[in-house]
């Protein structure tokens, strides 16, 4: 199972307690440690998290600097962590416009997790899924032999991504219903859940929720039951 999150409400979650807004990035970076362990535990095959888009280039340059800041220090912190839990760290998105100390950082988590066997955990940093469509499709090759798995594998070459299966569940906190350019190709069969619960607060039972709420729903990918057939209600996604 894929699931995946696009982690809104740090910003409110510290404006609404008078805080500055990277404070709710910091307490944030704790969730990110809850949702990691809450998948780990629950047996789920690959989480992917939105943790920086393309767009947020727009922020305040120190908002985005202290993001990056915390973003190294918690691959740094969190590798050695990743190896006992056996959970391999892959980071997705553009890497021509990182910082050199990030970039490593990066590369140093991947190797030493690359021969993890548990879930893989990735991170989109300075990623757009349209940027990612549009390189893709660039790509020189024979464009009649190109099928949905030649595509997917372009997709991840762009995103220096390990190969996964599509997304099965979207997880959006903070109260916003939208993808944000996030992961459209492989969200097309997503089950989609919606949060108003900023990321700050998301924990386990949230996840918990999530998945419970994913259960119940019916994945027929425009398909229809045999016993349905008869049925006037034929128009089924």
């Amino acid at each position: 199972m894929h699931v995946a999150i696009i982690m809104d409400g740090n910003g409110r979650w510290a404006q609404r307690r008078g805080l500055p807004r990277p404070a709710g990035h910091r307490v944030g970076a704790d969730a990110v440690d809850r949702a990691v362990t809450a998948a780990a535990g629950r047996g789920i095959d690959v989480l992917t998290l939105y943790a920086f888009s393309c767009a947020n280039w727009q922020r305040p340059l120190a908002e985005v600097r202290g993001l990056f800041r915390l973003f190294r220090c918690y691959l740094e912190e969190q590798t050695q962590r990743c190896l006992e839990q056996s959970i391999r760290l892959n980071v997705i998105g553009r890497r021509d416009r990182l910082d050199p100390r990030l970039l490593e950082a990066i590369e140093h988590s991947e190797r030493s997790t690359e021969q993890c066997k548990g879930m893989i955990l990735r991170i989109a940093v300075d990623y757009s899924a349209r940027w990612s469509l549009m390189r893709a499709s660039q790509i020189s090759s024979d464009i009649v032999d190109l099928d949905h798995d030649a595509f997917a594998h372009r997709l991840a070459t762009v995103n220096h991504s390990v190969p996964v299966s599509d997304v099965d569940l979207l997880i959006r906190t903070g109260g916003e219903c939208r993808l944000s350019d996030f992961l459209l190709w492989e969200c097309a069969y997503a089950e989609l859940y919606f949060v108003s619960r900023l990321w700050p607060d998301f924990d386990a039972d949230d996840f918990e929720s999530a998945l419970l709420e994913y259960s119940r729903r019916d994945r027929r990918y425009g398909r229809i039951d045999d016993e349905a057939v008869d049925s006037p209600e034929v128009h089924h996604a």
